[in-house]
């Protein structure tokens, strides 16, 4: 009996009827367009954006120069030199540089950083006018992330219920 059901509905080909049917019930309803710059879609809390480099409430950077996000990028776009600070000898970075132009933004380097050092903000909105401004180096980073620091903040508390 299924077989001969199959053969019906192929026969009739009803499958094809029915996503014609679902075409024209969308065809004729009205379009929307939003208006982008005036209008904006909500994002999740989640959404990976622009990298920024994170400071302790007192000021220091939190990096440790582990080096783990360098290693765990998969587009190799972080680049991480490392020497002992001479005040008290904590190994801290000397150069923090990611390439926009290899990211993939995947999140590995925010998942793997051992003290929340580099996130990855809700930017999205951003563009290059000039060669070599697509590789963020560490004062660029600490920069955005100073500036946008209670908007992460904010989003990490929101989603620590989920790490």
């Amino acid at each position: 009996m299924n077989r001969v059901l199959n053969y019906v509905k192929s026969l009739f080909l009803l499958e094809l009827l029915q996503g014609l049917w679902v075409t024209g019930k969308y065809f004729v309803k009205p379009k929307y367009t939003m208006q982008y710059p005036m209008e904006k879609i909500p994002k999740s809390n989640r959404f990976r954006g622009l990298h920024a480099l994170r400071r302790y409430p007192n000021g220091e950077e939190r990096c440790i120069a582990c080096k783990l996000c360098e290693a765990v990028c998969p587009a190799l776009a972080i680049t991480i030199d490392a020497a002992p600070r001479a005040s008290d000898g904590q190994r801290r970075t000397t150069r923090y540089e990611i390439d926009l132009f290899k990211c993939i933004f995947c999140g590995f380097c925010e998942e793997s950083c051992p003290v929340d050092s580099i996130v990855e903000t809700d930017i999205h909105e951003y563009h290059f006018e000039k060669r070599g401004e697509n590789i963020l180096t560490k004062e660029k980073l600490l920069a955005l992330g100073d500036r946008y620091e209670a908007e992460i903040a904010a989003a990490r508390a929101q989603d620590a219920a989920y790490r």
